[in-house]
C-alpha cells in the first residue's frame, strides 16, 4: 500500500501563564514525539481518554494547531515547511468534520450556501458547476435537493452532520479528519452516520484520521488503531488484532471498561485490568513510563525508563506486554 500521511516525531507544546509574578512560565507538553502512518484508502482511529492528546495530534497533523517539532509528510511533502499560501492550496486535499453539528454551521446561511462555500473560497469551477456539485453531494449523503434552501435550525442533529460531511467533500479531498463526528448524536443516529462514512470511504477511496474516545465507534469504521496516553502513542495495531489481543495494560483497561452485554452474561465474569486514579499532569510528566502511576503491572524499571514503541504491525510501548 501507498502511504498518504506520515507523521514523524510530532511534538506540540503550549506555554502557560506564570503561576506567580517571578515564576517561570510552565510548558504543557500536549503531544510528545508521536509517529504514525496512514495508508491510502484506510482509516486510522486515534483513541484515548480526555486529555490524552488525540485531538491535538490530529489538528497539528493538518496544521490547524501549531506543531513545535517533527515532520508531517503528506504525499511525501512536509506540510510544516509549506508557506501559508501553499498550505491553503493543500486544503483541497485535507478536510475536517467537526464534533458538534450544531455549532459548526452558520445559523444565518442556507445550507446549500454553506456546502458551496469551500468551492467559492477556492474558486473551484464555474458558478453553475458549483451548484451542480452541491446537488450531487446532497444526494450522496442522503439529503434532498429541495432542502438546500433551508436553514440549519430546520434540520435534526443527524441531518446537520450529513450537511457537514457534504461540505467536507466539496473539494474532492483525499483525507478526512473526523473529530468525534458522532459523539453529539443519539445512538441510533450514530449508527446511520457511521454507516454513511464507511460507505463513502469505499465509494470515494477516502482516507480517514478518526478521533474518538468510543472504542465501539472506532471498531466499526477504522482499519487501524493507535491508542494515546498522556501525549504519546502506547499501542498501535490493525483494528481486529488490537481488539482481540491488546498488549499494553492501558489498552486492556480501556477494552475492559467498555460496556459488553456478552461479557456480563458470561458466568463468573469479573472485570479485568481495572485502573484507578487520574493521569499525571502533562506539565510535569513522570520520568519513566507515563502509565506507571496507574498500571497494576508496574515494576521498578517502569518508573525509571520510558519504554520504546516496539513491533512491526502490532506495536506496544511496554516493558512487560500482555500475551
Amino acid at each position: 500500500m501507498t502511504t498518504l500521511l506520515d507523521v514523524r516525531d510530532l511534538r506540540v507544546a503550549f506555554t502557560l501563564p506564570r503561576p506567580s509574578l517571578f515564576a517561570p512560565r510552565p510548558v504543557l507538553e500536549a503531544v510528545r514525539s508521536v509517529s504514525f502512518t496512514l495508508e491510502k484508502g484506510r482509516a486510522l482511529g486515534i483513541v484515548g481518554e480526555s486529555g490524552s492528546g488525540k485531538t491535538t495530534t490530529a489538528m497539528a497533523a493538518i496544521r490547524l494547531t501549531k506543531a513545535t517539532g517533527g515532520q508531517i509528510l503528506f504525499d511525501g511533502e512536509d506540510l510544516l515547511q509549506l508557506s501559508d499560501e501553499d498550505m491553503r492550496a493543500r486544503r483541497r486535499d485535507v478536510q475536517l468534520i467537526f464534533q458538534d453539528p450544531y455549532s459548526s454551521l452558520n445559523p444565518r446561511a442556507r445550507v446549500g450556501d454553506i456546502v458551496r462555500e469551500p468551492l467559492d473560497l477556492m474558486q473551484i469551477g464555474t458558478p453553475e458547476e458549483r451548484v451542480s456539485r452541491v446537488r450531487d453531494l446532497f444526494k450522496l449523503v442522503g439529503l434532498r435537493e429541495d432542502q438546500m434552501a433551508l436553514f440549519p435550525h430546520q434540520f435534526s442533529g443527524g441531518q446537520r452532520q450529513r450537511i457537514s460531511i457534504a461540505r467536507a467533500l466539496t473539494t474532492n479531498p483525499r483525507l478526512l479528519v473526523c473529530d468525534e463526528p458522532v459523539s453529539a448524536l443519539d445512538v441510533a443516529i450514530q449508527a446511520q452516520i457511521l454507516n454513511l462514512l464507511a460507505r463513502l470511504k469505499g465509494e470515494l477511496g477516502l482516507s480517514y484520521l478518526f478521533i474518538s474516545h468510543d472504542l465501539g465507534v472506532v471498531r466499526h469504521v477504522c482499519d487501524d488503531v493507535a491508542v494515546m496516553y498522556l501525549g504519546q502513542i502506547v499501542e498501535s495495531a490493525p483494528c481486529d488484532e488490537l481488539f482481540a489481543n491488546p498488549r499494553h495494560p492501558y489498552t486492556a483497561a480501556l477494552l475492559a471498561a467498555a460496556p459488553s452485554l456478552e461479557r456480563r452474561k458470561s458466568r463468573g465474569y469479573t472485570r479485568a485490568m481495572q485502573v484507578k486514579g487520574d493521569p499525571p499532569s502533562p506539565v510535569n510528566p513522570p520520568k519513566g513510563c507515563a502509565f506507571a502511576t496507574r498500571c497494576p503491572k508496574v515494576q521498578d524499571i517502569c518508573r525509571q525508563s520510558a519504554p520504546p514503541l516496539e513491533g512491526t504491525r502490532h506495536r506496544a510501548a511496554c516493558f512487560f506486554p500482555l500475551t
